[in-house]
């Protein structure tokens, strides 16, 4: 039996849009971000991606028509320049790195969202050498990408790839709250750490539920 396929591409503006939610997200959760910050961390994640994405909604004039590998090669640059701490550095990576899977293009199919998702994890897995179980964002981040990932090759719509994404997002998320951080400053803390939900990873779902929102 062959299955059924569900065709459907992703364009350069969906991308800007997928951005722009985020960026709406982080603005309307940046003071919880930021208070789950100053349990385990420097009290300033939200604040600061929250800048970061101002800063980058303030300079998307400059890629008017550009491709989306542009695009997203201008949203790393911008929060590797404007955000303090991990956050912008890793943020940053992802970006960069998967903007190199999208120079040129105009659109994508969700297969290649997944391998430019895929594509920023691995950077992001050898800038700050994390791995799941770590307490960082790559423990919501790589099983949403492989929830992701399962559906479209399934043949699923591209609603419920994002959908599934989301789900195992969050569930990697709710796994870092009893773990004690292995990476970054929340590491300092030892066993203090525990009981908290990783703020990196929480955000991390906001980048799903921004590309749930935009991209289908």
């Amino acid at each position: 039996m062959v299955r059924p396929t569900f065709m459907s591409t992703i364009s350069s503006a969906q991308i800007e849009s997928w951005i722009e939610r985020f960026a709406a997200h982080v603005a309307e959760q940046k003071d919880y971000l930021t208070q789950l910050d100053a349990a385990i961390g420097d009290a300033d994640h939200g604040a600061n991606m929250h800048r970061g994405l101002k800063a980058v909604l303030a300079k998307k004039a400059e890629t008017a028509n550009s491709d989306i590998g542009g695009f997203l090669k201008l949203v790393a640059m911008t929060l590797i320049s404007t955000v303090g701490g991990a956050s912008g550095a890793l943020y940053g990576t992802f970006f960069l790195q998967a903007s190199s899977l999208a120079a040129s293009k105009t659109e994508l199919s969700p297969a290649e969202f997944g391998a430019l998702l895929d594509k920023g994890l691995a950077g992001i897995v050898l800038r700050g050498k994390a791995a799941i179980g770590d307490k960082t964002m790559v423990d919501a981040l790589q099983p949403g990408i492989k929830a992701y990932k399962r559906s479209v090759e399934a043949g699923e719509p591209l609603k419920d790839a994002l959908a599934a994404a989301i789900d195992a997002a969050d569930e990697g998320l709710k796994s870092t709250i009893p773990l004690v951080a292995r990476k970054g400053r929340a590491s300092y803390l030892g066993e203090r750490s525990a009981g908290h939900p990783d703020p990196g990873a929480t955000s991390t779902v906001l980048l799903f539920r921004s590309a749930a929102e935009s991209l289908s």
